[in-house]
């Protein structure tokens, strides 16, 4: 098993990486977006300060995924983060079922800095802290 199930207490977002991901969001509107987050993990506490475009990933207006046996072994890999362009940042039964990683991001439309949620592997928040 790759991603030992850890307890996250807070999630710390890199600004740059944060406007990245908004970005992103915005391009992929309608559809979903997905990437994935790189950082570092210290106790129960995240540092997210980079991204990766999954190769071969999928999306639409619904859904976005990616077949995770096409990515190399790195363990920067903390998380993904994925758009939700109905407004609802909520994670459904399918986001947690797909759980990849320590959190999973939300990012719900209309994409700006306080539309972003963290979640946990058993969907209860996490909260974010932004850094330089």
């Amino acid at each position: 098993m790759i991603f030992k199930k850890r307890k996250v207490r807070i999630v710390t977002l890199k600004k740059d990486t944060r406007d990245s991901i908004l970005s992103f969001c915005k391009m992929n509107h309608p559809n979903e977006g997905i990437l994935i987050l790189r950082g570092k993990l210290r106790g129960e506490n995240i540092l997210i300060d980079g991204l990766v475009v999954p190769p071969f990933s999928e999306q639409g207006p619904t859904f976005a995924g990616f077949p995770s046996s096409f990515l190399p072994f790195d363990p920067s890999y903390i998380g993904t983060v994925h758009s939700h362009p109905t407004g609802s940042a909520k994670p459904s039964i399918e986001d947690l079922h797909n759980f990849f990683g320590f959190v999973s991001m939300i990012v719900k439309s209309p994409y700006e800095n306080d539309d972003i949620f963290a979640w946990n592997a058993d969907g209860g928040e996490i909260n974010i802290t932004l850094s330089d």
